[in-house]
């Protein structure tokens, strides 16, 4: 089909050795690609209770069928494998330049597997696949690391992704870094240092294939004017995500404290205004006219950000009012490869904890000194301190009999909107396949007129799921607001095969189910599903949204109200009917059978 390349490269990093598959046609037609595509070949190649640090898990690096053909915002990048954070399936996604050299190079995807005997990084030039020695790099931050790697290999135009000290070291809350943009959430950075693999490092010379080139191009360029370049998605220029902080500043449901609050006092000195100030210079992604990313300077070193949730989680959130400090923090994370989300909540336990004196971790809300020591701490388990914050919110929580102070689902630290002051957004949460995140289902401005209430928030929540699984697929980003209609338009246009909006949107709800298998296969239940403690309990004291509570009655109807409208059972497996009205693939039907009885 035209867009693909038609090719997997597997690589056995405990053999040292690589091949070339064809990739499966009948997946291609039920999973598309990107997330889909990336999740059907996970639940493959990976066996049922595998640890995610052993030679079992596989780490794959999969492209979506508009990466490389000049569709704007198409060339993010998606990391499957299964978490080390919480033991479900994870999908990772990273923006810039290193999704279309992978096309470029003959892949969709590479599956990476085994675990080298030694640090390695993975030289790829089209058919010429190098397994080389990564030692003179290990132990690095990404930045001189990925320098050193481009010395070392004398190429300039290589496109990497990276791991900090971080992944080394197997921390869970690792990220991997790539054209300064990260894949964050859920530790695939720690996974990919359990293989002894500090970089992928692409270059090709091949070229995406799409239908009647001529007419494709032509539109594209109409729908870039007309429905990308437009006020709808402009803020992204403008304000980027920093915007969020004032909107949830007005809201009530901004973190501050650890959770405590939902206001947070400095919060002018963190908002877009603050940030645009503090710019160097823009930048954007390959095949964006958008250019969302504001580019910061820290003791004359670059760093990308921060966005909304960096700010939130590690400045409200720490009681942090220094916008530089913010910054620097950022570029911390950055360099030693740390999800700045977890890192933020993880260190505003700590200083809850501190406060209240359940254990002493040397840091306080608003101490910048220690706040922006901890970073590398956590990074290289340096002393008491990193390594026991390198566990993350959930098992240290239980560890310190500190579990009403952990902010996090299924071991997943919680990101920036506060659930109190936006039901939909915590209804999201509880039910991503990835534990707490707010890019599965983002209700904010579809409950605006009502977010404390329960009311129909799984309808809401359910149509972004869905919709936001195939647009995960596609790997379009989340900056462009396209919906179903146009996205199938352009794949239609690329591939010669006609989609309808429709189509779409029933394979979005089969990819989310898909998911949701892998947990259940994995032995994720109801039980799992839950919001933290403080968040169904305490009522925020302060804010517009003072004296708002979920409560724990209201959490199991809207739970109960969701499992009912997706077709799943009272302990959220999807029912027998469901999963044979969502068609999928005949090889994997058996398997399924066996996880849902």
């Amino acid at each position: 089909m035209n867009c693909y390349m038609g090719k997997i490269l597997k690589v056995n990093l405990s053999e040292g050795n690589s091949k070339v598959e064809n990739i499966n046609e009948e997946w291609l037609e039920r999973y598309i690609g990107g997330k889909g595509l990336g999740f059907r070949y996970l639940l493959d190649e990976t066996p049922v209770g595998a640890d995610p640090y052993s030679d079992e898990n596989v780490l794959i690096f999969m492209t979506g069928p508009l990466c490389g053909t000049g569709v704007p915002t198409s060339s993010r990048l998606s990391i499957i494998t299964k978490s080390p954070a919480t033991g479900t399936i994870l999908d990772s996604y990273v923006g810039g330049n290193l999704g279309p050299e992978i096309k470029a190079a003959g892949y969709d995807a590479i599956v990476v597997r085994g675990e080298a005997e030694k640090p390695v990084y993975l030289y790829i030039e089209d058919e010429r696949v190098e397994i080389r020695d990564a030692r003179p790099f290990w132990g690095k931050g990404v930045f001189e690391a990925e320098e050193e790697i481009r010395k070392d290999l004398g190429k300039k135009r290589i496109r990497l992704i990276s791991i900090g000290p971080a992944g080394e070291n197997r921390v869970k809350f690792a990220c991997m870094t790539s054209n300064m943009r990260q894949a964050g959430r859920g530790g695939a950075g720690a996974v990919m240092g359990s293989k002894n693999l500090k970089s992928l490092v692409l270059l090709g010379h091949k070229k995406v294939k799409v239908h009647q080139e001529d007419a494709f191009r032509k539109m594209i360029r109409q729908i870039t004017k007309e429905d990308v370049l437009t006020a709808q998605n402009l803020w992204a220029r403008t304000d980027g995500t920093p915007g969020f902080i004032s909107t949830a500043q007005e809201r009530g449901n901004i973190p501050t404290r650890n959770f405590q609050y939902g206001v947070f006092e400095n919060v002018t000195n963190l908002d877009a205004k603050a940030v645009n100030g503090k710019m160097k210079r823009r930048k954007a992604c390959k095949h964006c006219p958008i250019g969302c990313a504001r580019v910061m300077e820290v003791k004359g070193e670059e760093v990308e950000g921060p966005d909304y949730e960096t700010i939130a989680l590690a400045g409200a959130n720490c009681g942090i009012g220094d916008l530089d400090a913010v910054i620097e923090f950022n570029f911390l994370c950055d360099t030693l490869g740390l999800d700045t989300i977890s890192t933020g909540n993880v260190i505003g336990f700590a200083m809850e904890l501190t406060e209240k004196g359940i254990y002493d971790f040397g840091v306080t809300f608003g101490d910048v000194e220690s706040y922006l020591k901890i970073p590398a701490e956590i990074a290289t388990l340096k002393g008491d301190r990193g390594k026991l914050l390198a566990k993350g919110v959930r098992q240290l929580g239980q560890e310190l009999k500190a579990v009403d102070y952990a902010q996090e689902i299924k071991g997943l630290e919680l990101p920036g909107y506060d659930p109190r002051g936006s039901v939909g957004m915590g209804l999201g949460y509880a039910t991503s396949e990835r534990g707490a995140c707010h890019m599965r289902a983002f209700t904010l401005w579809a409950e605006a007129a009502n977010p404390y209430s329960i009311e129909g928030k799984e309808e809401i929540a359910i149509t972004k799921q869905n919709r936001n699984s195939i647009k995960w697929s596609l790997i379009l980003c989340d900056f462009w607001g396209i919906e179903a209609p146009l996205m199938a338009q352009i794949l239609s246009a690329a591939t010669g095969k006609e989609f309808t909006g429709e189509e779409l949107i029933n394979m979005g709800e089969r990819i989310w189910n898909l998911g949701r298998l892998f947990n259940v296969r994995e032995g994720f239940r109801r039980k799992d599903d839950y919001l933290p403690p403080r968040i169904l309990n305490e009522p925020l004291p302060t804010g517009p949204a003072a004296n708002k509570v979920i409560t724990r009655q209201r959490w199991e109807t809207l739970l109960s109200n969701y499992y009912h409208r997706r077709g799943w059972d009272k302990e959220g497996i999807p029912l027998k009917e469901t999963i044979g009205r969502l068609n999928f693939d005949k090889l994997l039907l058996p398997k399924i059978e066996n996880w849902i009885t």
